[in-house]
């Protein structure tokens, strides 16, 4: 079995036994997160000054995006195994929702580049940076969500994975909707 540092490599190297591993051990659901908090950590250091300001989010901002950032996976997670094995599975589909939420999460792994946004400045490189990161976040979850649930098409998990984020938008959306109406920010 392999340790937290060799799962997180191996699947930001799209490392297929990888996924397979973490989605039959139940123990690496804590790990998963952990994977979620650390990319949520380097998205906001990557990105700070650009999206976000370290001083005015301070601690309590830091902590409330990790709380969302882990919330958003959970989310994820549930809508993607509803439209999976439910909506569109294989005949050999078989999967629970802490698979799909240690495969997602570990998929995050390749997030973590996001560090290094700013190292030379806002310029086309980190641009560039943001494209091929995003990319690779792509196929990191289309690779979990294809192992999660079996399918021997990736096409399918492509379909599934697309579902299930703009499913998981539409639902943020209304939610944040419900909010401001609750609490009157229009």
């Amino acid at each position: 079995m392999a340790s937290f540092t060799e799962r997180v490599i191996g699947a930001a190297k799209l490392d297929v036994q990888i996924y397979e591993e973490v989605e039959t051990d139940i123990g690496a659901t804590g790990q998963a997160m952990g994977v979620v908090l650390l990319t949520n950590l380097a998205l906001v250091v990557g990105l700070q000054g650009i999206v976000f300001d370290l001083e005015a989010l301070g601690i309590a901002g830091i902590i409330l995006g990790g709380f969302a950032a882990v919330l958003s996976w959970v989310l994820n997670a549930f809508l993607t195994y509803f439209i999976g094995t439910r909506l569109f599975p294989e005949p050999q589909t078989s999967a629970n929702p802490g698979e799909l939420m240690r495969t997602l999460g570990f998929a995050y792994a390749p997030g973590l580049g996001l560090i290094f946004v700013q190292l030379g400045g806002m310029n086309f490189l980190s641009l560039l940076l943001l494209f091929i990161v995003a990319t690779w976040l792509v196929a990191a979850m289309v690779i979990a969500v294809r192992q999660a649930l079996d399918y021997t098409s990736t096409p399918r998990a492509v379909g599934v994975c697309l579902l299930g984020q703009v499913s998981g938008e539409v639902i943020s959306f209304m939610f944040l909707g419900f909010l401001g109406v609750l609490f009157g920010s229009y």
